[in-house]
């Protein structure tokens, strides 16, 4: 009977923690939790892949990040993160920002650097050190002290140039010939 009486501990503790682990696993994994795909980019000075910082911790990319958390990126790496269904944002060199998302908004406070939205669906307010909350759209940046940049240039041109040429060789074109055809000679279908 000794031998028994541990056993029953033994499978006791084994089954509590095999329960609590499952039990962690499935509240990790709850359905409606929005994490945001981390994307590293640039190299150290020793030609290995750059590493940002999650909650203080490592980060060479391909990670998950949940909302609430801070990322900074160090003078040689870029980070982009894909908040899923809510848009995609850049943090340049030496940034740090502490990110809330949802599947509608991201709300960031940027710390330090630049952070630039590549993409968005929902709404991304960027809080900066002056104190002000600003409304990003996609292609448009702005710093820790709060200065917007200006857009980021997309893949499309802008011929707008072209038109106005046309536009005004025809102006010329009319306006020549108007002064020189205007001779004096007359022409009566009568004579």
């Amino acid at each position: 009977m000794k031998l028994l009486f541990p056993a029953r501990k033994a499978i006791t503790v084994f089954a509590l923690t095999a329960f609590l682990t499952t039990a962690s696993m499935v509240a990790l994994a709850a359905p409606g939790r929005i994490v945001a795909e981390l994307n590293v980019s640039g190299r150290t000075q020793d030609g290995e892949t750059a590493a940002v910082f999650v909650n203080g911790e490592t980060s060479r990319g391909g990670r998950s990040v949940f909302s609430s958390s801070t990322v900074a990126t160090p003078d040689e790496a870029t980070a982009v993160l894909s908040v899923a269904g809510t848009g995609r944002i850049e943090l340049a060199p030496n940034s740090s920002v502490n990110l809330v998302f949802d599947d509608q908004m991201i709300d960031a406070e940027l710390t330090a650097g630049t952070l630039t939205v590549l993409g968005a669906s929902g709404t991304v307010k960027v809080r900066t050190n002056d104190g002000k909350d600003t409304v990003l759209n996609p292609g448009e940046s702005i710093s820790a002290a709060g200065n917007n940049g200006a857009r980021k240039q997309s893949g499309k041109k802008d011929y707008t140039w072209v038109w106005l040429l046309v536009a005004a060789g025809a102006a010329v074109a009319v306006i020549v010939a108007v002064s020189s055809g205007g001779g004096d000679d007359v022409v009566s279908p009568n004579r």
